[in-house]
């Protein structure tokens, strides 16, 4: 059975008088353990396509199935439920708090799971490891360089073992050698296992994953199983 399926997904937004239809009839499985990219320009559907798939919003029409739970007919309450316990988010300008430690950063998921805080630093800690970053656990967002809070958010994105990573534009804000280096991180957590859905416009960045999902004019433009770059 497929991690997730979109049947006939669709969103559209009343601007006014005006239908803007950021995406048509999107159907898309991806299967638990894939690594793979979506692409398109600006405008495409791409980012609505992440909301979606990320229970961020809801569609229009159509069905997301997410883990065997149809996801997209549930209020907000259900869907931040099932955002904290299925998703792992990572953003492109990392949302990460600038008082708290990167061990409190990690952390945080997990309180709102409920855990208690002797488990909730064990996961943090060996989440940040996984990483590489166990060295750095009590250091503030300002005292790491762009990269190391970029894996941060990575350590935080993983630290509740969840179905999907989603991550978007994850090199937007870093240099190339840096960025490359958190797409090399992406390819060791996809051989361990994990889902990987990074959604981007770089066509350098798309080409790390082993699977590629066009978007144009908010459709499916093309979707390819690629080889994927070293």
């Amino acid at each position: 059975m497929s991690l997730i399926r979109c049947l006939n997904l669709s969103k559209t937004y009343q601007m006014g008088n005006i239908q803007v239809h950021a995406l048509q009839s999107v159907n898309l499985e991806i299967s638990r353990g894939e690594y793979v990219a979506i692409i398109g320009p600006s405008g495409s559907g791409k980012s609505t396509l992440m909301n979606l798939l990320g229970c961020l919003d809801s569609p229009s029409e159509g069905e997301y199935i997410l883990n065997g739970q149809l996801v997209s007919q549930l209020d907000d309450n259900s869907l931040a439920h099932i955002r904290n316990r299925e998703i792992g988010f990572v953003f492109q300008t990392f949302n990460l708090l600038a008082r708290a430690t990167a061990l409190h950063n990690v952390e945080l998921p997990l309180i709102y799971s409920g855990l208690r805080k002797k488990e909730r630093l064990q996961k943090a800690e060996a989440s940040l490891k996984a990483v590489g970053l166990d060295d750095r656990k009590l250091h503030k967002p300002n005292e790491l360089s762009g990269g190391q809070r970029q894996r941060v958010a990575v350590a935080r994105a993983l630290v509740t073992q969840p179905s999907i990573i989603l991550a978007d534009e994850p090199t937007g804000n870093l240099d190339s050698t840096t960025g490359t280096e958190i797409m090399e991180l992406f390819f060791q957590l996809h051989e361990q296992g994990n889902t990987l859905i990074v959604v981007t416009h770089d066509e350098k960045v798309a080409r790390h994953a082993k699977r590629i999902v066009r978007i144009e004019d908010s459709k499916i433009h093309s979707d390819t199983i690629t080889e994927p770059a070293q």
